[in-house]
């Protein structure tokens, strides 16, 4: 997994992009570059990378358990997955050598690498990745991510030393691509039976790190695992990785973790913020890897289950009265495209449609008029039986950069024009999980990232307002639509690959329609990073960057 693919070895400066920002600063934008990271030159072996994280440091090291994208980053320096992607996004075999199918589609038959070794000793075959899916599918583990991906496993059996049996309760053509994600990363099965606590604090895998320490509110220390095995011997260069160590620091400002990287003390940031990126544009000392998440865009979700956005006519009147666009090219300095798709644009299945989402407050109000929300109160919002047009929108601050809470403010603000009122609550994210598992919204902004578009399943299933183990249920738009189930089964099922883009197509053009969400654009992957790192660029499937080809030049 984390070390095939450079998908999102894409250095993208922006430069022109940027162009308001420096205008501003009396520039003009500079060439814009491309050479993958700008790495020529000999490896060097040493040296410790200072990562800072401005993620809400994780509850728990092992992406087993929950399943946030915060665990994704950091596990992927010392976990692998069965499959990954290679450079032109293709799934490919990393810790399987193999996958086949039954004809009905229920026995999926993976084929697992000799070889290699967990770094706690124990041998990487069939047992071992049977072990990590019942864990994963084991309600005590609380997973969220894990457990929705592996949903259609019925029961498992080690055939033999190197091959796993899989019998499903459906055909799941979404199998692979789950696989390839650090929710679904396989982990010694002897540190499974630890205690959870004891697997939180330093889980185990065959990656080229291995968690040496985590001193909580301060960083976790990782180290070269010395005996690393390259799964695919081409993906990489042999032995172990060039780095000795990693330590992964949590620092939430913004502003501190750049100061922090221009000063030295760190060689990279993530949670880059578009004025950053801006500034760094007329650094050569820092460079910008630009790696958008697959899975959904960044949506805002309208919950459908209860007032006011019950009604339809509600829903499409609020995507008409906020002026989104505007808000973007003010606010991300165009570091940030608009979407008009549940998908991300590095899907290859992901449906836009721009059409219906024009800023028309025109059209919001006979809109709003018809759904009876005509008369208004003395602030000037809509009120109807005596009750005013208000909107509950809890943001989690670890999860929104500052850029995009600074969206919703303006979409607030245009949305009041047309008599909308939007109660914002900034809340860290234990707090938000809360208000979403007490169904105490009506619009919210949950980032999901899954490979392939089976994430839609995911997101827009009335099976998924069910939660998973961990308490949180992904169908936060709360869409209960039996024929939109129907697409959505049948496109995870099918083995017609022209039949499966036809039916996706369907279902998002059906929640599209339906103005169960806003969206935005894709969900920000920005990393600036020290031209003293060398070599950065590979990321896991899931777009986290890894770390055993990089190196520290002197």
């Amino acid at each position: 997994m984390t070390h095939v693919r450079p998908l999102a070895n894409k250095l993208v400066p922006a430069a022109a992009a940027l162009a308001a920002a420096l205008v501003l600063a009396g520039c003009t934008p500079g060439t814009t570059t491309s050479d993958a990271s700008g790495d020529a030159g000999t490896p060097v072996t040493g040296g410790t990378l200072v990562y800072a994280s401005g993620d809400a440091e994780p509850s728990c090291l092992d992406p087993h358990v929950g399943g946030n994208y915060p665990q994704a980053l950091v596990a992927s320096q010392y976990l692998e997955t069965l499959y990954t992607k290679d450079a032109d996004g293709t799934l490919i075999p990393w810790l399987a050598k193999d996958s086949t199918v039954s004809e009905d589609g229920l026995t999926r038959t993976v084929t697992i690498r000799e070889g290699i070794s967990f770094t706690d000793g124990t041998a990487l075959d069939a047992a071992a990745v049977k072990a990590n899916f019942e864990h994963l599918l084991n309600p005590d583990t609380a997973s969220s991510t894990g457990y929705l991906a592996l949903g259609k496993i019925d029961s498992m059996q080690a055939v033999d030393a190197n091959t796993l049996e899989l019998k499903l309760k459906s055909p799941d053509n979404s199998l692979l691509e789950s696989f390839s994600m650090p929710w679904v990363a396989i982990e010694s099965p002897t540190a499974l039976k630890r205690s959870q606590a004891e697997n939180c604090a330093a889980p185990v895998g065959t990656g080229p790190f291995k968690v040496e320490s985590w001193k909580k509110q301060d960083a976790v220390n990782l180290v070269r695992n010395t005996e690393y095995v390259l799964p695919d011997p081409k993906a990489g260069h042999a032995g172990a990785a060039y780095l000795d160590a990693i330590t992964w620091r949590f620092i939430p400002e913004a502003a501190t973790r750049y100061a922090a990287l221009q000063a030295g003390e760190v060689q990279l940031i993530d949670n880059a913020q578009p004025d950053a990126i801006a500034a760094a544009e007329k650094n050569t000392a820092i460079k910008h890897l630009d790696a958008p998440r697959p899975g959904a865009s960044n949506r805002v979700e309208l919950n459908s289950s209860k007032a006011p956005f019950n009604d339809a006519k509600v829903r499409e009147a609020f995507v008409h009265a906020v002026n989104v666009n505007a808000s973007i090219d003010s606010l991300f300095f165009g570091t940030a495209k608009r979407s008009y798709s549940p998908l991300s644009s590095v899907e290859p299945l992901a449906h836009s449609e721009e059409s219906l989402f024009g800023y028309d407050p025109a059209k919001a109000g006979q809109l709003l008029d018809a759904a009876g929300w005509s008369e208004r109160d003395s602030a000037g919002y809509r009120v109807k039986d005596g009750a005013r047009l208000s909107l509950t929108f809890p943001v989690s601050t670890s999860q929104s950069i500052p850029a995009e809470q600074s969206l919703f403010e303006q979409m607030q603000a245009t949305a009041k024009e047309s008599g909308i009122e939007i109660k914002i609550k900034l809340l860290d994210l234990s707090s938000w999980y809360g208000e979403l598992f007490t169904n105490n919204y009506n619009l919210v902004s949950a980032p999901y990232t899954k490979v392939g578009p089976g994430v839609l399943s995911i997101l827009f299933h009335s099976d998924s307002t069910i939660p998973a183990p961990s308490g949180y249920f992904a169908n936060l738009s709360q869409v209960k639509d039996p024929s939109l189930d129907v697409l959505l089964d049948t496109a995870g099922s099918t083995k017609d690959q022209a039949e499966r883009k036809n039916l996706y197509a369907q279902a998002q053009q059906k929640v599209l329609e339906g103005y169960y969400l806003l969206p935005l654009y894709n969900q920000q992957n920005h990393f600036l990073y020290s031209e003293k790192l060398k070599n950065v660029g590979t990321t896991t499937a899931v777009a986290s960057p890894t770390f055993f080809g990089t190196w520290l030049s002197n």
